[in-house]
């Protein structure tokens, strides 16, 4: 049996590195049931192959009483395709000659690992019972290969027996060396159905480590695991069990991640806004939409603030700011410092006023679209705070975000989410309205095309 593997680009004599093995030298190393050779029929600047040839002894096969299926005639062990096709032990080849390679190591030059070359595979015979031809394409071809496939005829000298199970095949792909004999090591055993040795649970294990970066995603899962496990469904069992397993334990990593996100992204926003009122000298502050107290508890740290004041429309918010500030422990210089009070932004509330600044982090896109009058009336005419300090989702960075691609909502209470364009345009219309100036200023980590995850709006009360 016999493999070619050539690679067509600049410098392909480097290909050597990977599969340590030297081009001026003819290298031969025992197996089981014979001996397999590597040598270089072809090497150049701008093409080199690689030839990997089984030379099987069948004598020893039967000496060995190796595993050759059981399931044929009475004289299977002595008459069989084994020592001519390629089969688990081309794998087990593969693994004696190129495990550096195939484990993607290469210490004299390790840049080449990642290289991808264009390479042309041809393997001289391959056994392709119970699906032949479409097998062999369905197999490869949604990995990125191109074939050349001829099949063979029983006996040229009685045509009329037909057509074998056996094929010429030759694969054409731009990969990498390791990916590439990965899926030679899986993909053969599955094409002749059949292994040289015991099948256990090892073989799970193996499947999945080789197979990790592209099993999960191969439309014929079911077939190459049925095949390569010989039709035992429990190891087949086993191997989903594990898949499932891991997946599990990644959609928790990435809630995890997630979680983290949001929460750095979250303080970010706080200790932006926080900076931005000590960069204005003012002195007091109200949280319009306060929640649960997470920018009150950063005020209060600050002496700078002499009056601060939270306000939300849900009570149960107010009950946890009180945990989270430690309201009920607060000496009486510090409770004259802080209050707390109920109250919707959506109407006149002569407590919002009297205030050098106010901050409204993430709350209009909590009210109703056409219910922002309302609230301009009742914070910037009537309230008027010198400055106020808004930020808002850019709905433009959704896109960065996992789920959000079709127009869904960061959080299943926003009313809207605004475009860059759409909250500076509102934005503008308010302060023009309301005798404000206005800037603007991004949050969060910045993507050239998208902008930040928030956008804030510093409006300014012209004197």
């Amino acid at each position: 049996m016999l493999l070619t593997i050539t690679a067509k680009d600049e410098n392909t004599k480097e290909i050597s590195f990977l599969f340590h093995k030297h081009p001026d030298k003819f290298q031969t190393s025992e197996i089981t049931v014979g001996k397999t050779h590597v040598f270089y029929p072809e090497v150049s600047k701008k093409q080199t192959t690689i030839a990997l040839m089984l030379d099987i002894d069948p004598i020893e096969m039967v000496r060995g009483k190796r595993n050759l299926s059981g399931k044929g005639f009475s004289l299977q062990q002595y008459v069989n395709d084994k020592p001519y096709i390629a089969s688990s032990f081309l794998s087990s080849a593969i693994i004696k000659m190129f495990s550096t390679a195939l484990n993607g190591k290469c210490n004299n030059k390790p840049e080449l690992v990642s290289k991808k070359y264009n390479f042309e595979v041809s393997i001289s015979v391959v056994s392709a019972p119970k699906g032949g031809e479409k097998l062999i394409r369905d197999l490869f071809e949604p990995l990125g290969y191109s074939l050349e496939i001829e099949r063979h005829i029983l006996d040229k000298k009685f045509t009329n027996w037909g057509e074998s199970k056996y094929y010429s095949v030759i694969l054409k792909n731009e990969i990498t060396v390791q990916d590439l004999l990965i899926h030679l090591y899986i993909l053969i055993p599955v094409l002749d159905f059949d292994k040289h040795y015991y099948v256990g649970e090892a073989e799970v294990k193996k499947l999945l480590e080789k197979g990790k970066k592209w099993l999960p995603n191969h439309p014929l899962k079911d077939l190459i695991s049925n095949r390569y496990f010989l039709g035992f469904k429990s190891l087949q069992n086993k191997m989903y069990q594990i898949l499932e397993e891991e997946s599990e334990e990644e959609k928790e990593e990435i809630s995890k991640e997630e979680k983290i996100r949001k929460k750095t992204l979250h303080q970010e926003r706080l200790d932006v806004v926080l900076r931005k009122m000590k960069e204005s000298n003012v002195s007091s502050v109200i949280d319009l939409g306060c929640g649960e107290g997470k920018l009150l508890k950063k005020l209060i740290k600050e002496p700078q603030f002499k009056k601060i004041t939270g306000t939300d429309v849900s009570f149960n918010a107010l009950s946890i700011t009180k945990e989270r500030i430690y309201f009920d422990k607060l000496n009486s210089r510090q409770l004259e410092r802080i209050s707390l009070f109920q109250s919707s932004l959506l109407y006149k509330d002569i407590r919002f006023s009297g205030y050098d600044a106010a901050a409204i982090v993430e709350v209009i896109e909590h009210l109703e679209e056409n219910r922002l009058g309302h609230f301009e009336k009742a914070i910037f005419k009537h309230a008027k705070p010198k400055k106020v300090f808004l930020t808002t989702p850019n709905k433009e960075y959704n896109i960065k975000y996992e789920g959000l691609e079709n127009g869904k909502f960061r959080h299943n209470d926003h009313r809207f989410e605004w475009t860059r364009n759409e909250f500076e345009n509102w934005a503008k219309k308010v302060a023009k309205n309301n005798n404000y100036n206005v800037e603007f200023s991004p949050i969060g980590e910045i993507d050239e095309k998208v902008g930040a995850s928030s956008q804030m709006g510093i409006f300014s009360l012209v004197e």
